[in-house]
């Protein structure tokens, strides 16, 4: 496996500056993501990495390209990358959900292993395929530093599985936050049993009643 793996958020697209639910929705980049992109290409062309690995969200596969041209790399796509499926919440306002929906959103927010949006995807079918991911990104790459683009919040998931960090707030995005963030992996990840996904070692703690995020 590789000894660091970067972890790149898309740049931000016109729905998140509205507040919107974004999910798997495909949506460009907005002026500010395209700049926060290419400032980020420009930071990591300094000591770029083996490969860079995208999502096949249309605002991780604008931001991976920006950032590729300017370490002189080609993005290479990863299935199982696709974000967090938020179903019937896609596209309308954290606000309006919040308003309209108060019993569910509320219940989402405190525990969501175990509800899910309307028709969308539980968070524990979400980090399966996200490891099912990595485990093969590891594979491809016994030493040495690759980059992963993702949209928000997978890149909080991927940063769970691997260094074990709590995800945050799931709807919470800072337009002018970094975008890089490099981990180690070797400490942390562990090759998955035969017909098992990986597992890394704090991905089976008990989440923590009243903060849905922490690790579990």
């Amino acid at each position: 496996m590789p000894d660091h793996l970067i972890v790149i958020r898309s740049g931000v697209t016109d729905y998140d500056l509205q507040g919107r639910i974004r999910g798997t929705l495909d949506l460009p980049l907005s002026p500010e993501g395209v700049a926060a992109a290419t400032k980020a290409g420009e930071r990591l062309a300094a000591d770029p990495p083996a490969a860079i690995y995208t999502s096949e969200a249309e605002c991780a596969v604008e931001t991976g390209r920006l950032i590729a041209a300017a370490c002189g790399l080609k993005p290479r796509p990863l299935a199982n990358l696709d974000n967090l499926d938020l179903g019937l919440w896609q596209g309308k306002l954290v606000d309006d959900i919040r308003e309209k929906q108060p019993r569910l959103h509320r219940q989402w927010q405190d525990n969501p292993w175990a509800v899910a949006p309307p028709e969308g995807e539980l968070l524990e079918q979400a980090c399966e395929r996200v490891e099912t991911a990595l485990e093969k990104l590891f594979k491809r790459h016994p030493a040495g530093r690759v980059a992963v683009v993702v949209p928000q919040p997978l890149d909080a998931i991927v940063r769970w599985l691997v260094s074990g960090r709590s995800m945050g707030d799931l709807w919470c995005i800072d337009p002018a936050a970094e975008l890089i963030e490099e981990l180690p992996v070797a400490a942390q990840w562990q090759p998955s049993r035969p017909g098992m996904a990986a597992s890394p070692p704090l991905a089976r703690e008990a989440p923590v009643a009243g903060h849905p995020f922490v690790s579990r």
